[in-house]
Formats: C-alpha cells, sequence, structure tokens
C-alpha cells in the first residue's frame, strides 16, 4: 500500500490523542472534570489548548518528515542482522 505499518500505528495513535482531548467529545477533559469537581469544564477545555497545539505541531512533523518516526526501528533492524 506504500506507507510503514509502524508510522500509520503511532499516526493513528496520535490522532486518538488528539480526539480525546478536543470538543466535544474530549473523553480526558470531561474526566478531569468529574475527578475535580472545583475545576470547571470550561477551563479545562481552555487548560488543553497548549497541548493541542503540541499534538497538531507533532502530527505535522510525522506527516511531513515520516522518517522521524521510523529512524530508531531502522536503526535497530540494521544492528540485528550485524
Amino acid at each position: 500500500m506504500g506507507y510503514d505499518p509502524i508510522w500509520f500505528g503511532i499516526v493513528v495513535v496520535k490522532m486518538c490523542e488528539v480526539y480525546l482531548i478536543t470538543p466535544p467529545i474530549g473523553l480526558n477533559c470531561y474526566v478531569v472534570a468529574g475527578v475535580r469537581p472545583d475545576i470547571q469544564l470550561q477551563e479545562v477545555f481552555r487548560g488543553i489548548g497548549p497541548f493541542f497545539v503540541a499534538d497538531v505541531i507533532t502530527l505535522g512533523v510525522f506527516l511531513a518528515w515520516p522518517e522521524v518516526i521510523t529512524w530508531l526501528p531502522d536503526l535497530m533492524l540494521a544492528n540485528k542482522g550485524g
């Protein structure tokens, strides 16, 4: 199919992370608001802003340069053969 399964798996997991912190689903945010009733849900959603930006930048790097993800596994496989 033209893609590395390791790359695909990492990108899918990263997308799930983004999905779990962004509205309207934001399951992780609802859990935090449920565990800490003194913090309002709106404040929790505002607090995830830097993490969302970091996740989007990370995904951009992974999509622009897929070798960032596969560098270490390729290095390990190269050393295994020797």
